[in-house]
């Protein structure tokens, strides 16, 4: 990589997070004059936003690795991710993976950190655990916090593309990668179990004719924009989004990530119980989005708790936006 040009950046997977990131990176990358993104997703329809404003697109994995110096990696699991570096790993590229960085932002289990970080390691390629906190939304405006964990030298080659383009702030973990994977899991199990004890609260409020207005009250001015959020989430509707809507946060994906803390606790000779909790009802919150044919949000367990409540699933908010929209498509 030479210090008098900027480097050229890939970019591999375009959920919904993955997306709002590259989208952002795309457009830095743009306003500095810098060569454009090149990136690649196996559904290839989910690349348009980003060819709209001059995104590369990549033919494959391995096509994309010889033409970047720095690749950023957004996939939703362990096996997804283990594939992706799976790829990059193997086929004739590999003889050209010298002093280049591979980033992977997803979470997964720290094993899967260390293994990347040996394997690319051993091909002399720099890799850098760095997962993030925050729902799309937050991806959208460019805040999201990273966890950072590699070599020094490539986390600073990094950093210009991250603080005030994609994150407001990095977290620096030193240079083993299964601590940014740790640490992305123990927040995960806090974001959980604040989110179960605002959902609690919320039908405590309704169930007690308190109201859920007076409850977001005292949320926003005692507890701060965190809790706030989660309970407008909640309250709003955003716990079930409207079909065809993807969600803030999946629920599949929650499902994964408490259950990532659960294992790692065990392995660590402790244990977890709030997180056995929330993936109960998570759990259950899946059963229903099964049986409605509709993805829901991470923040699901709400409606679970309401019917635990005798309250229905649906909130008032959900039915009123579902019945204007059915009223719309008529």
């Amino acid at each position: 990589m030479s210090s008098t040009k900027p480097p050229t950046i890939g970019w591999i997977g375009l959920g919904s997070m993955g997306q709002a990131m590259a989208l952002n990176l795309q457009t830095h990358l743009s306003r500095i004059n810098a060569p454009p993104l090149h990136f690649y997703n196996r559904t290839e329809a989910r690349g348009q936003s980003l060819q709209g404003i001059c995104g590369v697109q990549s033919a494959s994995i391995q096509d994309l690795i010889v033409a970047v110096d720095i690749c950023f990696i957004s996939v939703s699991d362990d096996k997804a991710a283990t594939s992706v570096i799976g790829s990059i790993l193997e086929g004739p590229q590999t003889d050209n993976l010298q002093r280049k960085i591979i980033v992977d932002t997803s979470t997964v289990h720290p094993d899967v950190s260390t293994w990347a970080q040996q394997e690319l390691s051993g091909k002399g390629a720099k890799f850098i655990a760095a997962p993030v906190f925050g729902a799309s939304p937050v991806a959208k405006e460019g805040r999201l916090l990273f966890v950072v964990a590699g070599p020094d030298e490539a986390v600073k080659v990094i950093e210009p593309f991250l603080v005030g383009v994609l994150a407001r702030k990095i977290l620096r973990l030193g240079e083993d990668a299964a601590k940014a994977s740790l640490l992305k899991t123990a927040g995960n199990f806090i974001t959980a179990g604040m989110m179960e004890l605002v959902a609690e609260a919320l039908v405590f409020a309704e169930k007690t004719e308190i109201g859920n207005d007076a409850l977001q009250s005292l949320i926003e001015e005692q507890y701060g924009a965190l809790l706030f959020t989660m309970s407008k989430r909640m309250t709003e509707g955003h716990y079930l989004p409207q079909r065809g809507e993807r969600p803030w946060s999946d629920l599949q994906l929650a499902l994964k990530d408490v259950g990532l803390g659960v294992d790692c606790a065990e392995k660590a000779g402790t244990s977890l119980p709030v997180a056995e909790v929330v993936l109960k009802h998570l759990g259950e919150a899946s059963q229903y989005g099964e049986a409605a044919g509709r993805a829901l949000d991470s923040s699901s367990m709400f409606g679970v708790l309401r019917e635990h409540s005798g309250l229905e699933f649906e909130s008032e908010k959900v039915k009123e936006r579902d019945n204007s929209l059915d009223g719309i498509k008529k």
